[in-house]
C-alpha cells in the first residue's frame, strides 16, 4: 500500500527525516513511534504531500506520488487526522463531516450560481457520506450537537469519521489517543481494528505503548530522523538499540 524508499527531508541544515525506506502492507495496523522530535508528523507530512521530499520517493500502491499536490494524494486514497483535532466549533458535527466527501465531487462556481441538479445531487451525496461516517464511528447521535460542546474523545472520533468521509485506502493517524483517558483509548484501539475489518490500512503515531504493542502488525522506530528498527511489537520490545533510544530500562524490565 505504501512506500517509502531513500526519503530525505532537509530543513536548512537539518534532516527532519533522513535515507528512511519502509513499506507498510495493505490491510494492516502500522505504527511509528520514537521521542519527540524523531520526525514521525514529518514522515506522515511526505506522505500526504503537505511536504515534497529533499530526496528519495514515495509510492502509494506502486504509483509515484513523491510529487503530487496533497489534494490528488488524497484522491487516491490517502486520509489523515492531525495530533491537534481542528474542526469548526461553532458548526454541527454533521457539517464538519459533509466537508470531507466535497473532495469527491465535480461540481463548480456555475453549479451553486444556478443551483445545478449535480450541484443538489452531489450535495445529497456528501450528507449521506457524513450520516455513514458518523455512524461508523458511533456518533451518529451528535450529528446535531456543536463541536464546541462534545468532548474530547468525540472530537477524536469526529476527526477519524472526517477521514473516512473522503473514503480513503489509507488512513494516516497521528497521534489518535493523545488526551484521552485509558478507557476511552480503548474504545478508540476497538475504533482502528474496526477501520482495517472494513478494508482500510492504518498508520499511526502513537505514544501509548501498551495500545501500540497490543495492536500493531509492524512497528517502525525514527530517531532523531533515521529509522532505527522495524518489526513486530514483540522484536520491537526486545531490540537493545530502541529500548536504550525509546522505550528505556523500565520497559525492557516489564517485558
Amino acid at each position: 500500500m505504501l512506500r517509502a524508499l531513500n526519503l530525505t527531508k532537509m530543513f536548512g541544515g537539518l534532516a527532519a527525516i533522513k535515507d528512511v525506506s519502509v513499506t507498510f502492507e495493505t490491510g494492516k495496523i502500522n505504527a511509528i513511534i520514537g521521542p519527540n522530535g524523531a520526525g514521525k508528523s514529518t514522515f506522515f507530512n511526505l506522505v500526504a504531500g503537505a511536504y515534497k521530499p529533499t530526496s528519495g520517493c514515495i509510492e502509494i500502491d506502486g504509483q509515484d506520488v513523491t510529487h503530487l499536490r496533497c489534494d490528488l494524494i488524497a484522491r487516491l486514497g490517502v486520509g489523515r487526522t492531525f495530533q491537534t483535532t481542528n474542526l469548526f466549533d461553532q458548526s454541527t458535527v454533521l457539517d464538519n463531516l459533509i466537508v470531507g466527501h466535497r473532495l469527491r465531487t465535480q461540481s463548480g462556481l456555475w453549479d451553486v450560481l444556478i443551483n445545478s441538479s449535480r450541484l443538489q445531487r452531489e450535495e445529497r451525496r456528501c450528507r449521506e457520506k457524513a450520516r455513514e461516517a458518523l455512524d461508523f464511528v458511533g456518533l451518529s447521535h451528535l450529528e446535531n450537537r456543536v463541536i464546541a460542546d462534545i468532548s474530547q474523545e468525540e472530537r477524536k472520533r469526529v476527526a477519524f469519521a472526517l477521514a473516512l468521509a473522503t473514503e480513503p485506502r489509507l488512513v494516516l493517524l497521528d497521534e489518535p489517543a493523545g488526551g484521552v483517558n485509558p478507557e476511552e483509548t480503548v474504545g478508540l484501539a476497538a475504533l482502528i481494528r474496526k477501520m482495517v475489518d472494513h478494508g482500510l490500512t492504518v498508520c499511526l503515531i502513537e505514544h501509548k505503548m501498551d495500545m501500540i504493542m497490543s495492536m500493531a502488525d509492524k512497528i517502525m522506530v525514527l530517531n532523531h530522523g533515521e529509522k532505527i528498527a522495524e518489526g513486530t511489537p514483540e522484536e520491537i520490545k526486545a531490540n537493545p538499540i530502541v529500548i536504550e533510544a525509546y522505550l528505556g530500562s523500565d520497559h525492557d524490565a516489564a517485558a
